[in-house]
């Protein structure tokens, strides 16, 4: 696919969310949006870089999806444990879609950069030994799992992340929603612009101005009626990029956790996580009835890799016409499970539940973006000076499954990498001199804004149509039902050129918008059953058709731009490195 010129409005595609021009900024060499483990990550490499450095973050710093994970991290930190039987793992796991390069770049760096990340100041779990406690999860076939606090393993490290920038007198701006990427008249980045929400050093819509910005934003959970990602998980870093005219890639697989508590089949937001781990340590699948369904349908049963447990649950629950299953942990009794997993044993509790005496119900809820704005190996998208890690980009590591605890690692890995080529940017080009001067904002609405109600009414659009279970029908209902909502917003705006009042809730249903219109348009295209995208009337894998990967692009008049590479390998993100390829 050949790259897009500039147009006059300084992005790639001409479209930006309505909001005021900014009103202050501030220069850095390097803007970081996103705080949770690959931004702040990236944030201490470049500043012990000595590049001038700013996070932008949602919230505040620790507030972001890495405090929520349980599990841990996986590498190959163990006796008798190796990068390649990581390797293997992964790429079962991923289902025939993953980038080899990036998986071996991600096994063979991860062991090193959690050492770091200890050196850092985060506490893991040891045995009696004094060695890293490690434990298992699905599709592992090793005990390769570094865990802290039992199950608060993300809450530690974000803990230690946000003290070591905090010690280092980073430059942060917290509680500020990102809402576009700044271009210079070449068409370079050159910041982001932001809204500041409440009292502090800036206030209301400003810039950060940098030739480099890295997304860090995290995921896009909240796109779906249950989920276990939080409140501000609404796909901003996808759609900014997807403004900013850059390739997003394989937004179709979204990872659905198969032991989610289950809270009534109308519960709407961020539920809690019932943890791998438990599985990890021999917690058992059940129905009602007791049966352990999980067995006989993979040789690793409870632990088979998620794709296939969220599945398992899903029939077993269709056969009995139930609305969950049960994870039986009792075994453990009440000492294990206060010490090893205490965060979910107050939050079962906390719910009427406890599992020392009674099984947990569980079913599947959104939980983990695979897809997301495409990279290369040093983290570079497809527009120039834009960067992403964790789970917004899409690096080929995870394949159309992501392997369980592979994402705190990616996030590690790859912001290393980032601050790396961007440290290196600057040595090259002497980058510390050149200030961005942005192409101005638009100051009239070109495009609709979404009223804040229609958060909600996509969520019930994804769940019904695009959630667990997909068919041509349900995603083309799916379809239909986005298109109807952009429809109402876009009369409206054509009608009397008023659109939504500029602000959060309306920003976020706007993110949230386009990225369910690309991630069912995917899902629409990929006729088949490959990892967690599940196709009803496509109920088999089929690599001679499908083993490739979906690209999507957003167009100037805010159609979308979805062509199939011709094999399993990621073009080069680089224009200079492209070929001219025909959209199919």
């Amino acid at each position: 696919m050949s790259a897009t010129g500039t147009t006059p409005t300084g992005t790639a595609t001409g479209i930006r969310l309505h909001a005021p021009a900014p009103g202050w900024s501030v220069t850095a060499d390097v803007v970081i949006v996103g705080s949770g483990v690959a931004g702040l990550t990236a944030a201490l490499r470049c500043q012990a870089a000595g590049l001038r450095t700013v996070v932008v973050t949602k919230a505040r710093l620790d507030d972001g999806s890495t405090r929520w994970a349980q599990g841990g991290v996986a590498a190959a930190l163990g006796e008798g444990d190796t990068p390649e039987q990581h390797l293997d793992d992964t790429l079962v796991a991923g289902a025939g879609l993953c980038d080899e390069e990036a998986v071996r770049t991600l096994v063979t760096e991860g062991p090193d950069a959690v050492r770091r990340l200890i050196a850092t100041g985060a506490h893991f779990d040891e045995s009696a030994d004094g060695a890293l406690a490690l434990t298992r999860e699905g599709g592992h076939h090793r005990r390769r799992i570094a865990h802290a606090g039992g199950d608060a393993t993300g809450a530690e490290i974000s803990r230690a992340l946000v003290e070591a920038v905090r010690a280092r007198g980073i430059r942060t701006v917290e509680n500020a929603l990102v809402l576009d990427l700044l271009t210079d008249a070449d068409g370079r980045t050159a910041g982001v612009s932001l809204h500041v929400m409440g009292e502090g050093q800036h206030d209301g819509v400003g810039a950060a101005l940098a030739p480099a910005v890295v997304l860090a934003t995290g995921g896009m959970g909240q796109v779906f009626s249950a989920t276990t990602n939080p409140h501000v998980s609404t796909g901003d870093g996808v759609a900014l990029a997807l403004r900013a005219g850059a390739e997003v890639s394989d937004l179709e697989f979204v990872q659905f956790h198969p032991t989610v508590l289950f809270l009534g089949a109308d519960a709407e937001g961020q539920q809690p996580l019932v943890s791998e781990a438990v599985r990890g340590e021999g917690a058992h699948l059940v129905d009602a009835d007791g049966v352990r369904f999980m067995v006989g349908q993979h040789e690793l049963a409870e632990l088979a890799p998620r794709d296939i447990v969220a599945k398992g649950i899903t029939r077993r629950m269709q056969q009995l016409g139930a609305e969950h299953m049960y994870l039986d942990a009792r075994h453990f009794g009440a000492e294990m499970w206060e010490t090893r997993f205490p965060t979910i044993l107050a939050a079962c509790r906390t719910h009427g539940i406890d599992p020392v005496t009674e099984p947990i119900p569980v079913a599947p809820a959104a939980h983990y973006a695979s897809g997301g704005v495409r990279t290369d190996l040093r983290g570079r998208t497809t527009v120039p000076g834009l960067y992403a890690c964790g789970e917004v980009a899409c690096t080929g590591v995870h394949g159309a499954n992501r392997l369980a605890s592979n994402s705190l690692l990616e996030g590690l890995v790859y912001a290393e990498r980032i601050a790396d080529d961007i440290a290196a940017s600057h040595r090259e080009n002497g980058l510390h001199a050149r200030v961005p001067a942005p192409v101005p904002h638009p100051e009239t609405p070109t495009h609709p804004l979404m009223p804040p109600e229609t958060r909600f009414a996509i969520q019930r659009v994804m769940t019904q149509g695009a959630g667990v279970l997909r068919s041509a029908d349900s995603l083309a209902d799916a379809a239909a039902g986005l298109g109807r909502i952009h429809a109402e917003a876009a009369g409206a705006l054509a009608e009397n050129g008023k659109t939504a009042e500029p602000g959060v809730d309306t920003w976020e249903a706007t993110n949230l918008l386009c990225v369910a219109r690309v991630l069912v348009a995917a899902a629409r295209r990929r006729e088949e059953t490959r990892g967690c995208h599940w196709r009803e009337d496509h109920a088999d894998r089929d690599d001679a058709a499908w083993r490739r990967h979906i690209v999507v692009r957003l167009n100037p008049d805010r159609t979308l731009a979805v062509h199939t590479t011709p094999t399993a390998e990621f073009p080069p993100t680089r224009p200079e490195c492209r070929t001219n390829q025909q959209e199919q």
